[in-house]
């Protein structure tokens, strides 16, 4: 091939990863994986069960239709409705995606022209990366330090050039757990419709706010026209192999995103939308007993990580815990994660792959608590070890 590499430049140093890397490490060692963020049991049965009631009846068993079935998109809309106020119309404001990943590499892909500047909180979930990278934008971070980690606004604004074209925001932030104020929701808005940006905010967490509450940035003042709004079933209702997700917003951006996003999956989890249809129409006591039990797990594995001499930064939402190895004597949270298996059999993921200057994350670790609480319970008595 004449020595020129196989892999374009866009997509150079977004190799295999972190969350392959340590599952993989996880497997081959026997330890607890805290380090990928998927529960260690299934949801609710009766949404289970709506799947497999779908599939016998041969609905969505071929190709659904390309915006998603009928039923999701009319319970996406429901769902917006009961908890926010929002009102979309699901034939022509509603799009169903494979899960909120791809539903963020469609939105780059259609509204950035190459070396449009996109602005998004560091430190940013992998895949933000890649897909500016493949739509040919190009990133620039806005840090969120500890141990607030909140969005500093005059950084923001100054931030802004004229090349920047969309602000990519994700509150409930993973992986810091920031969730923000609905002053600095509204800061934020203000700024959007000043400066004429498109925003995409990736919401997958929304109904895990432990503290606070969830303000979508589509419902605030001259949003709805420039706002692209992302969640999924996966984090709510604990099926993330689904991969079922979806966008509400105005006509206009949800065909813009379409366009892109039928040339990617074109469809999928037919089956399935069918059930998550059923899955968002679950009464109240659902989505308060759910967040509960995190807030729960949340607590457990805080406190086991304070206990284990960890800097912890109890997070306000998500379901990943943020911590700081210094204390521990350690300064460098890849080396940390790596040999952590093997010290005590417990798998961690190092932030520092979320930031552009690893140097900013490098001591810092993330865990998930999204596990059983005698799974939790086991690792923290296994990370106790580590002050010993």
């Amino acid at each position: 091939m004449g020595g020129r590499p196989l892999l374009n430049r866009r997509l150079d140093g977004h190799g295999t990863t972190i969350f392959a890397e340590m599952s993989a490490l996880a497997l081959a060692t026997g330890a607890i994986n805290l380090g990928q963020g998927f529960p260690d049991t299934d949801g609710p049965e009766e949404v289970r069960e709506a799947a497999v009631r779908a599939l016998r009846d041969g609905r969505g068993n071929q190709y659904p239709p390309g915006p998603g079935v009928p039923e999701l998109r009319a319970a996406v809309a429901d769902h917006q409705r009961r908890f926010y106020d929002l009102r979309f119309d699901p034939d022509t404001e509603v799009l169903v995606t494979a899960g909120a990943t791809e539903a963020i590499a469609a939105s780059m892909l259609a509204l950035l022209e190459p070396g449009d500047e996109v602005i998004a909180f560091e430190p940013f979930y992998d895949s933000y990366a890649a897909c500016i990278a493949m739509a040919g934008g190009v990133r620039v971070p806005l840090t969120l330090r500890a141990p607030g980690f909140r969005p500093d606004l005059d950084a923001l604004r100054d931030a802004i050039t004229p090349r920047t074209r969309l602000l990519l925001l994700n509150t409930p932030h993973n992986p810091t757990g920031m969730v923000l104020t609905r002053d600095e929701a509204t800061a934020i808005a203000r700024l959007a419709v000043e400066r004429d940006l498109l925003v995409v905010t990736d919401e997958v967490y929304e109904h895990l706010v432990f503290d606070g509450e969830h303000v979508p940035l589509i419902s605030l003042p001259g949003m709805r026209d420039r706002t692209v709004s992302i969640s999924s079933s996966g984090k709510t209702f604990s099926f993330t192999g689904w991969k079922v997700g979806w966008v509400t917003a105005s006509a206009a951006l949800v065909a813009a995103v379409r366009t892109a996003k039928q040339y990617l999956t074109y469809v999928s989890a037919g089956p399935f939308q069918y059930a998550v249809a059923e899955a968002l129409g679950l009464p109240d006591g659902y989505f308060t007993d759910f967040r509960e039990d995190l807030r729960a797990k949340r607590d457990l594995l805080a406190g086991g990580l304070t206990e284990a001499g960890f800097e912890v930064y109890h997070p306000q939402g998500t379901y990943f815990v943020t911590t700081d190895v210094t204390p521990l004597g350690e300064r460098d949270g890849f080396a940390f994660c790596r040999a952590l298996p093997e010290r005590c059999g417990v798998v961690a993921v190092p932030n520092a792959v979320f930031y552009d200057d690893p140097e900013l994350g490098r001591s810092q670790v993330r865990f998930a608590f999204c596990k059983r609480p005698e799974v939790l319970t086991t690792a923290t008595t296994r990370l106790r070890a580590l002050a010993l």
